[in-house]
């Protein structure tokens, strides 16, 4: 998809400071955006927008609680009267757990579904109030294979991720049934290197780790950038993720008994956590902490199945010249 057919688009990114929130902002200023940046840390938020000018975007860096609509809402209005209308609105801010679902408290788990879940309702309630009006626009929910397939320690989280699957059904439907223009979007994502794993609560033995194939948050960004001009429902990134997915839907009692095995240990490393760790989940750790994790030698900067993907249509017309050449040749020798 060439980038010069994008440049000028305005797009906000929520949690932009770290992570993959910060990846994208990254990918979209290479595209020619500019960004309204939303997250909690105005360390990171602000490193970020400074990368985002180097890149020869404009961009503005709000500190916002994405589970207070009201501060959402206050953000998107001020990124469309300094920057211009909002063509795409990335929900990537979330919060998360490490631990068993009965040693977690009522806050802590409700403060887990406030950001991951209504965090994105609230984010596309502010950009569907605004792009419904004008007819055009794009809202891309970041997801988890985790949206299909529940694993231990990680209740909460995983609880938020399934109701935005059902969230993105309902609204995909309506925006269809009203032949709107506006187009929601869902990246279901894998295990990616990032510095959450550094300062996610948790009540495991040792540091946390993600679960399986890990990949680099620029994966990550490419997806999301992609699916925010692609049209399609879903865009599942990684084989891993893919393969998560469908083992449930082929056996997913099986499929739980294999995960009660083998899940919850490789989960986090033997090293325990520091006594003077600090997490997140209700106030952002200070600092700058970028957009990679602690697993760079782990991690992967290539998704085959994502690139296959993205390329459907070249790798549908190479098939169908191979199937026609073979064809002619037979029907040569026939």
């Amino acid at each position: 998809m060439p980038r010069q057919a994008h440049r000028g688009e305005v797009a906000v990114i929520t949690g932009a400071s770290a992570g993959i929130g910060r990846a994208t902002a990254r990918e979209f200023a290479r595209r020619g955006a500019h960004l309204g940046l939303l997250g909690r840390g105005m360390e990171g938020l602000e490193a970020a927008r400074k990368e985002v000018t180097a890149l020869g975007g404009r961009a503005l860096a709000i500190s916002t609680d994405v589970s207070d609509f009201n501060q959402v809402e206050r953000a998107a209005d001020k990124i469309e009267a300094e920057l211009g209308p909002i063509d795409i609105w990335v929900n990537n801010a979330f919060a998360g757990m490490f631990s068993k679902f009965v040693d977690m408290s009522p806050e802590e788990f409700r403060r887990v579904t406030e950001v991951t879940y209504l965090g994105q309702v609230n984010g596309t309630r502010a950009a569907l109030t605004r792009m419904i009006r004008r007819d055009r626009g794009v809202i891309v929910l970041v997801g988890s294979a985790l949206a299909y397939r529940g694993i231990p320690l990680q209740s909460a989280y995983c609880g938020a991720k399934h109701a935005l699957q059902g969230f993105l059904d309902s609204v995909r439907v309506e925006l269809l049934h009203d032949r709107s223009n506006v187009h929601i979007t869902m990246v279901q994502l894998p295990g990616v290197n990032t510095p959450q794993f550094d300062w996610v609560r948790s009540r495991v033995p040792g540091r946390p780790k993600p679960i399986g194939t890990i990949y680099q948050p620029e994966v990550a960004a490419d997806a999301i950038w992609f699916a925010a001009h692609a049209r399609r429902k879903e865009i599942v990134v990684g084989a891993p993720a893919m393969a998560a997915i469908m083992a449930d839907k082929i056996s997913s009692s099986l499929f739980d008994r294999y995960l009660a095995r083998n899940a919850v240990e490789q989960q986090y490393e033997g090293r325990p956590i520091a006594a003077t760790r600090r997490d997140n989940l209700f106030e952002p750790v200070p600092g700058d902490h970028g957009a990679h994790g602690r697993f760079e030698k782990k991690a992967s900067a290539h998704s085959p199945m994502l690139w296959a993907s993205m390329n459907r249509g070249w790798l549908a017309a190479a098939l169908g010249l191979i199937a026609a050449a073979a064809f002619v040749a037979n029907s040569r020798r026939s």
